[in-house]
């Protein structure tokens, strides 16, 4: 009953708000509470939702303040032009090519999600190449695409998320899951960039396309787009502001402080050093609000969505059954069928509870049919994509705020690339051995 009740929750939602029934924020409510009103009434469970709403909030509100905060912080440094002579470099070497263009942002998230934080990169990227693609006219969700797929694959790293947690839910050293992986992740980035590059052949097309019609040019949303030369944005402090933003960027990758501290005195210090006037700064900040808080009642309609899924049980009943229906007899294909149940438990899972709850188990009934935990572990390695996109990942909507797209939208052009990337790392760990398929 649980796992059905969970599995309706989840449809229902990414339903809702795909189609566009409603937003992303009530149906991160409404949806898990009329489910859990099911559940509660059919005696599925015995709790009281409402405990279990604040319980998800509280647990998601520093990420929610971190967020918050950090958003202002890079607000600032974009209206202060921090980023405009990299904007300058970048039109200097790709001009107005949108192959060029897209190929140069996957490199730069490459580079900047090193640190294996994915929130970082969306923050950097999309702050330095937003404006670069709206005055080209390249459509902007490419950049949360290209975050999708080359973030995770860095998480892949020693000092990522997911290797350090299976390895110690799987008492297996760091570097038996990260080292044999190194060729299998060297074919996923090979196969991102030619992901990077076939949008940014498919937007040159549809670029062209639209310069040779008359009348106003919209978007592939239907929304008018602006034309006109970009006007670069006036620099101001930009050393100090340049020494503040990698201090605070290296502060949070060494975790000197805890991620919501560190946000709040890196935007307090930005914003008395850049506007001392107290008005200005109301004036500068006011057509951000929005943005900042979208971003805020987002994560926190996610913690009471996670809140009432986590706590009635639906989220571990879902993980059991679809563990329990894996058939008897796979021998060594287990490796390569854990691979691909690993995409629907990574979206409906966060991190900690598939990571030290699922994988032991999956282990443990590989090492019935003899395949090492190493090797589990590797199998479960391209799910991390499915995760991104998952109600339960906080860059998500971040990305979808700072894009200034409805989270459907986002969520309807992601799904094939993050579904093609997963298949294709599954595909290059079979090919270089660490998958076993017999």
């Amino acid at each position: 009953m649980l796992a059905w009740l969970g599995l309706g929750t989840i449809v229902v939602f990414i339903v809702l708000v795909m189609t566009k029934k409603l937003w992303a924020v009530p149906a991160l409510i409404l949806v898990p509470l009329v489910f859990g009103l099911i559940g509660s009434l059919t005696g599925a469970f015995d709790a009281d939702l409402g405990e279990m709403m604040i319980s998800g909030i509280v647990s998601t509100a520093p990420t929610a303040v971190m967020l918050g905060f950090a958003l202002l912080f890079f607000l600032v440094m974009t209206e202060c032009g921090l980023f405009e002579p990299l904007i300058r470099r970048i039109l200097k070497i790709v001009g107005d090519d949108p192959v060029k263009i897209v190929m140069g942002t996957a490199i730069l998230v490459l580079f900047i999600s090193l640190d294996g934080d994915g929130s970082t990169a969306v923050f950097v990227v999309f702050s330095a190449m937003y404006p670069i693609y709206r005055a080209v006219r390249i459509n902007p969700l490419i950049m949360a695409v290209l975050c999708a797929i080359i973030c995770p694959t860095m998480n892949w790293l020693p000092w990522g998320g997911p290797a350090a947690r299976m390895a110690t839910a799987l008492r297996i050293d760091i570097s038996d899951v990260v080292l044999p992986m190194l060729p299998a992740q060297l074919l996923t980035f090979a196969t991102a960039f030619v992901f990077a590059y076939i949008m940014g052949r498919r937007e040159r097309s549809r670029i062209n396309a639209l310069k040779a019609q008359e009348g106003a040019v919209v978007d592939e949303e239907g929304e008018q787009v602006i034309t006109q030369t970009r006007v670069p944005t006036p620099t101001k402090n930009v050393w100090f502001n340049l020494i503040l933003t990698l201090a605070f960027i290296g502060s949070m990758v060494v975790e000197l402080l805890p991620l919501p501290a560190l946000a709040m005195i890196a935007f307090s210090i930005a914003v008395t050093v850049n506007w001392p006037d107290v008005s200005v700064q109301a004036e500068k900040l006011k057509p951000h609000g929005w943005t900042v808080v979208t971003v805020v009642i987002l994560i926190l309609a996610a913690g009471a969505f996670t809140g009432i899924i986590n706590e009635s049980g639906m989220v571990q009943a879902m993980a059991d059954s679809l563990v329990a229906l894996l058939p008897s007899g796979l021998g060594g294909t287990f490796s390569l069928i854990t691979s691909l149940v690993s995409f629907p438990l990574l979206f409906i899972l966060s991190n900690d509870g598939f990571y030290f709850g699922i994988v032991p188990i999956l282990a443990q009934t590989g090492a019935a049919y003899g395949i090492p935990p190493e090797v589990i572990a590797h199998s479960v390695l391209p799910g991390i994509f499915l995760h991104t996109l998952s109600p339960l990942n906080p860059p998500l909507y971040l990305a979808a705020a700072l894009l200034r797209k409805d989270f459907g939208t986002l969520w309807r052009f992601a799904f094939p690339w993050a579904i093609g990337i997963a298949l294709a790392s599954t595909l290059a760990a079979v090919i270089t051995g660490v998958v076993w398929v017999a």
